[in-house]
């Protein structure tokens, strides 16, 4: 297991070749403290696990893993069916030419939307896709506290969140933060 930057995990998810639409979530409260645990997975790509928290206003840090390189019949009901929140992970433009063509491209969705009977769950899948989102979909998340589907998968994976525990405290020492920015 090779524990990285969260940023490098999210950078893998989005370059991964899978269907977008396939993605899950499953997130939370940290069970120890600071900051929060996010899982994702995707039938053709497998499990990551994410820790982070905001540092500041501007800067979220944490680590992350890839748990398993399948979504399994063990793992497969703890994440969220379609009807649930939702998340989404996109790359910003490059350039003005494409700003102009994504936001020329969503006001398109937008106004077909509204001209027409329509379900948040097609106006969320045709909205990424106009932004051409690498990786999006339902998203289990309580800020209250830790699910039962969150609590699985960290038992589920009981090896990697000891170590990933570890690196993410260190993490925080290191930064030298009593807590997150809220």
């Amino acid at each position: 297991m090779r524990v990285r930057d969260w940023q490098d995990v999210v950078k893998e998810v989005t370059e991964s070749d899978a269907d977008p639409s396939g993605w899950r979530a499953v997130g939370g409260d940290r069970k120890g403290g600071l900051g929060e645990d996010l899982y994702l997975g995707h039938p053709g790509v497998g499990v990551y696990q994410l820790k982070t928290y905001a540092k500041n206003p501007l800067e979220v840090r944490g680590v992350g893993t890839q748990v398993a390189r399948q979504v399994d019949d063990d793992i497969q009901p703890y994440f969220p069916a379609e009807g649930s929140g939702h998340f989404g992970v996109q790359s910003p433009v490059e350039s003005e030419e494409e700003a102009e063509q994504v936001g020329t491209e969503l006001e398109s969705v937008l106004s077909a939307h509204a001209e027409a009977p329509t379900t948040s769950e097609a106006l969320f899948e045709d909205v990424m896709g106009a932004l051409d989102s690498p990786a999006y979909g339902p998203l289990s998340y309580d800020r209250e506290e830790r699910s039962e589907h969150l609590g699985g998968l960290t038992d589920t994976f009981e090896e990697a969140e000891a170590v990933l525990e570890t690196e993410f405290d260190d993490l925080v020492e290191e930064d030298e933060v009593g807590r997150g920015f809220q």
